[in-house]
């Protein structure tokens, strides 16, 4: 799979269960890497900053209400998994379809980064 960076990577979590008047309604979650906070400054994939497991978006967007289990409305995204071979700033790289907890810290949804921004840097682990 490609690897990820800052450059606009689509991230989609469903279900995203949100509280919209009085009963939690799904929806879907979506969170592009422009917002992310980059930890590794150095290292640039296709000339945007390669994005690794500690990277942390800083807005995901796209549902109405309260999450169900965050509490946040449009909350942070961060990658769970990655790859499992390839270091970047001593900690593994996340790549296209790595698993993301999407609208909070505790997510509220789980979702997948489904659109690349580079592609030339293939992690093949």
């Amino acid at each position: 799979m490609f690897a990820n960076n800052n450059l606009g990577v689509m991230s989609l979590g469903f279900p995203d269960v949100c509280i919209v008047g009085i009963i939690p309604v799904p929806e879907a979650n979506i969170d592009f890497s422009i917002t992310d906070i980059p930890t590794v400054f150095n290292v640039l994939y296709g000339g945007g900053l390669v994005e690794n497991l500690i990277t942390i978006s800083t807005l995901s967007t796209a549902d109405v209400g309260v999450g169900v289990v965050s509490g946040m409305c449009m909350g942070p995204k961060r990658s769970i998994l990655g790859s499992f071979k390839l270091l970047v700033g001593a900690i593994f790289v996340s790549r296209l379809t790595s698993i993301n907890g999407q609208n909070g810290l505790l997510p509220n949804t789980v979702g997948i980064c489904l659109l690349p921004t580079q592609f030339r840097v293939l992690v093949l682990s």
